[in-house]
C-alpha cells in the first residue's frame, strides 16, 4: 500500500529518533565494573572460636549412661549427639563405675565414635579410686585396655596420695599409653582450697605432661562460700588456663552463666551434661535468654525478662 512502511523500518526510524534525544553518557573506564571487581558475600556465621585441639574453651562432657540429662550411654543416643555437637565436645567421661556398669561391647562401640568424632573420652575418677582401695591397678590396666578407653582420670575424691604416688601413678599409665586427666579436690572438703597449693599440683602434674587440671565441683563451692576473693583472684593467675572448673548439672543453666560472667566465655568447664552441650556453647556465643542473648543486647549481666 502507498505511503504505508513496514514494521522493520518503523523500528528504525523510533530507534534513530530516540537515539537523538536520549543520548546515555559513556562511563569512564575507572566507573566500570566487572563481575571480578566485587568482593564475595560472606556466609553470616557466630563469631569464631578456637578450634579442637583447644586450650581454652575446654567443654569436658560427662556420659552418665541413660538418663535424664540425655543423649548418652548407648551408642544411638552418642551417635545423634555427636552428629549435633561434637564439635563442641572436647573431652567425654564415661561417668564413675559405667565402664563396669555398660556392656563391655557397647562401652568399646560407643568409645569409638568418641574417638572417630574427635572427642576424647575417659574413664571418670571413682573408677580409679576403686582400683586403687582395692589394689587392682593392674585389672584396671586390662580392663580399660579391653574396653578400648583411651584415658582415665585420677582423682582423690575419696583416697589421698602422696606427691610420690601421684607421680608414680601418672607414669604407670602414661607408659601404658593411656592418657591422663588429673582431677584436684574432695567430695567432702573442709576447709576451702588454697591457690598455692592448687598452683603447686598444676605445675607438678604439667612437668609430667598433663596440661589441665580438673577442680572438683565440691572445692570450688566451698571456696565460693567461704572465700570469694580467692575465687576472684583465681582467674587473675597466670595459670588459670590450666584449670578445668566442674559445674553442677543440677544446677544448669544458673551457675554455668555465673560461671561464665566470673571467669569469661573460655572458661575450661566439666561436668557439663549431653543435652547441656549446644545450650552451653550458645551461652558461651551470647546465645539465650539466660544470657540476654548479649550477641545482639551487648549485657550479659543479667537474664531477659522485666528487671524491675
Amino acid at each position: 500500500m502507498a505511503g504505508c512502511i513496514g514494521y522493520t523500518e518503523a523500528v528504525r526510524l523510533v530507534d534513530a529518533a530516540s537515539h537523538k534525544t536520549h543520548l546515555r553518557p559513556s562511563l569512564h573506564p575507572a566507573h566500570k565494573k566487572t563481575m571480578t571487581d566485587q568482593k564475595p558475600v560472606t556466609e553470616l556465621a557466630l563469631p569464631p572460636r578456637s578450634p579442637k585441639p583447644r586450650r581454652r574453651g575446654i567443654t569436658s562432657m560427662i556420659d552418665f549412661g541413660p538418663d535424664t540429662f540425655g543423649w548418652s550411654g548407648g551408642e544411638r543416643g552418642i551417635a545423634d549427639l555427636l552428629d549435633v555437637a561434637a564439635h563442641y565436645i572436647d573431652y567425654a567421661k564415661i561417668y564413675a563405675m559405667n565402664a563396669l556398669l555398660i556392656p563391655g561391647e557397647v562401652v568399646k562401640r560407643t568409645t569409638k565414635l568418641y574417638l572417630d568424632a574427635g572427642v576424647m573420652p575417659f574413664a571418670g575418677g571413682i573408677l580409679f579410686e576403686y582400683a586403687w582401695h582395692r589394689n587392682e591397678i593392674d585389672g584396671l590396666i586390662v580392663l580399660l585396655k579391653r574396653l578400648a578407653i583411651p584415658g582415665l582420670e585420677i582423682s582423690e575424691n575419696y583416697v589421698t596420695l602422696s606427691e610420690d604416688e601421684r607421680a608414680r601413678m601418672i607414669d604407670r599409665f602414661q607408659k601404658e599409653n593411656i592418657k591422663v586427666v588429673y582431677e584436684f579436690g574432695r567430695k567432702n572438703p573442709e576447709d576451702a582450697l588454697s591457690l598455692d597449693y592448687l598452683e603447686g599440683i598444676v605445675r607438678s602434674v604439667a612437668a609430667q605432661g598433663i596440661h589441665h587440671v580438673t577442680v572438683e565441683q565440691c572445692e570450688m563451692d566451698l571456696l565460693a562460700k567461704d572465700s570469694p576473693e580467692s575465687l576472684k583472684a583465681l582467674s587473675a593467675q597466670d595459670w588459670f588456663d590450666h584449670v578445668v572448673i566442674e559445674a553442677d548439672p543440677y544446677r544448669f543453666p544458673q551457675q554455668h552463666v555465673q560461671m561464665l560472667r566470673d571467669f569469661g566465655r573460655d572458661v575450661n568447664l566439666a561436668n557439663i551434661a549431653p543435652g547441656q552441650v549446644l545450650r552451653l556453647e550458645g551461652f558461651r556465643q551470647g546465645v539465650g535468654r539466660a544470657v540476654n542473648y548479649s550477641l545482639l543486647s551487648g549485657d550479659d549481666s543479667r537474664p531477659a525478662g522485666i528487671d524491675r
